[in-house]
């Protein structure tokens, strides 16, 4: 059983007997003494990507779905609909509707490594991106010489259409180092 103050986006959990991947997780912590925090879930069903919201309270009890995880290499995109990921191992590949991994796919870069692929009867579900990726930074305003590391950022944009605010300093052409849970710049590459 796992706990529903300890979710996290893309887990796989079982409810109502479904096999559901976490979505979206907004906290609510209620003024009044005594009030439990509630925590509003969007869910995506596993397999038919149908969408469910629901209200839980933090020591609520969720399913545990049996799966299996694979690491995975982001191959290619078929369109804009689908997702190709490829086997690390085996170098079979799993398909994913582009619309089930929500805001994921503004980190999907060609070659991508360090996902992990969670498979339900051989079939890909939800993958799980590294904590942090790097990738290049293909549009932003000419860097400011002088510009502290410590002051003012700008919106730098990147291949996969990802936007980020980044320190003055940085140009066009330069990897950084992004969180792929806040989508906040962490470092230069």
């Amino acid at each position: 059983m796992a706990k529903v103050s300890e979710l996290k986006r893309g887990q796989v959990v079982e409810f109502r007997g479904e096999p559901y991947v976490v979505g979206q997780i907004d906290v609510k912590s209620p003024s009044s003494r005594g009030a439990n925090t509630l925590y509003k879930i969007r869910f995506n069903h596993a397999t038919t990507g149908q969408k469910f919201e629901d209200s839980f309270k933090g020591d609520d009890q969720l399913g545990h779905i049996d799966l299996l995880r694979r690491a995975v290499q982001f191959s290619y995109r078929e369109g804009d609909e689908v997702c190709v990921f490829m086997d690390e191992e085996s170098y079979e590949q799993y398909r994913l509707d582009a619309e089930n991994l929500g805001a994921q796919i503004d980190f999907l870069e060609e070659g991508l490594t360090g996902i992990t692929a969670m498979l339900i009867d051989g079939a890909a579900v939800a993958i799980e991106l590294p904590q942090s990726i790097v990738m290049a930074i293909t549009e932003t305003a000419p860097g400011i010489k002088g510009a502290s590391a410590s002051a003012r950022t700008k919106p730098a944009t990147f291949a996969t259409g990802l936007i980020v605010q980044v320190p003055e300093y940085l140009e066009s052409g330069e990897r950084v180092r992004i969180n792929t849970q806040d989508r906040r710049y962490m470092a230069r590459a």
